[in-house]
């Protein structure tokens, strides 16, 4: 578990100091295999700023290129959430019967039991492909990606390429209402996205090992082999969690370095994640109440920013 925790600092930090951590853990706490919760929580807001630190001296690339970059990672990854146990269920040829997500009937495929009208491929294949792409800093790939996101929604109903239901239904809440394929807002700030990483020299960005797909590929097979759909009050409870989280972390960051590049991401997902929550006010499911929703989305905004300038002005005043 020790060297689990290590896992949150930067590969340069482990190297040199690694060792040196675990001896000190070691002897702080002789006998444990894990330290006590305290102790974890501070390990890890250490290597979230020490990761971010470490972010920042990298001037390879400007700090709005990076920020931009993340808004992509950000806006696919939640773009694909719906869809992980569809994509599962694809790739093992399952059929899935009644733990279909938001399917009137199985058999939309053409080797699966049931009525004959079928779909070629799952819509989640878009999304990850686009996060594949953009771990990769391959941006080029991404638009395309992106793009037919946006046809796929747009021309859902009455095609068999990817179906409708299973875009035009029940998706992923979170933090507020459903964002259906069919909405626009995400895809089109997705594609827009990409197309500037695209237009501005991509060779800059920064490229992630594929390791980063493992948390994905566990999702994956965690909600295609116990069936957790979309709807599932587990799965919303957990998600919106993962949602409140990775706000805390950006702003653990933003706090520690000054740097404004993860204003940018958590900008895009609260713009798209309101925009949800007001198109569709009367949703019958939400994982949290709209107004606190709306709360915890827009309010982590004027914080980060405020921490942001006080972190810049500090050397000024000392």
């Amino acid at each position: 578990m020790n060297r689990l925790l290590l896992a949150a600092y930067p590969s340069s930090y482990r190297s040199r100091h690694g060792e040196e951590v675990l001896n000190c853990l070691a002897e702080a706490y002789p006998g444990r295999s894990c330290p006590p919760p305290r102790e974890i929580a501070a390990l890890a807001r250490a290597g979230v700023r020490a990761r971010a630190r470490a972010v920042v001296a990298d001037t390879a690339r400007p700090w709005w290129l990076d920020g931009i970059h993340l808004t992509t990672l950000a806006l696919a990854a939640l773009a694909l959430v719906p869809y992980l146990q569809d994509v599962y269920h694809w790739a093992l040829h399952i059929d899935p019967g009644q733990h279909a997500i938001a399917f009137h009937f199985s058999g939309w495929y053409p080797w699966a039991d049931g009525p004959t009208r079928t779909r070629l491929l799952p819509y989640g294949l878009l999304p990850l492909g686009c996060l594949i792409a953009l771990l990769r800093g391959k941006p080029w790939i991404a638009a395309p990606l992106a793009a037919a996101m946006i046809w796929a929604g747009a021309t859902s109903g009455g095609r068999t390429l990817f179906g409708d239901e299973g875009m035009a239904g029940l998706s992923y809440y979170g933090l507020g209402a459903p964002i259906k394929a069919h909405d626009l807002v995400l895809s089109g700030m997705l594609c827009a996205a990409c197309t500037v990483l695209a237009l501005c020299r991509p060779s800059r960005l920064r490229r992630r090992s594929y390791r980063w797909l493992a948390p994905v590929a566990l999702a994956m097979i965690t909600a295609g082999g116990l069936h957790i759909t979309s709807v599932s009050p587990l799965f919303q409870r957990g998600l919106a969690l993962l949602e409140i989280v990775a706000l805390l972390a950006s702003g653990a960051a933003t706090a520690a370095t000054g740097d404004r590049r993860w204003l940018i991401p958590v900008a895009a997902v609260a713009l798209v994640r309101t925009q949800a929550i007001v198109a569709q006010p009367d949703a019958f499911m939400q994982a949290v109440p709209e107004l606190v929703g709306l709360l915890l989305l827009v309010a982590p905004l004027p914080a980060m920013a405020y921490a942001a300038q006080r972190q810049r002005e500090q050397p000024l005043v000392e």
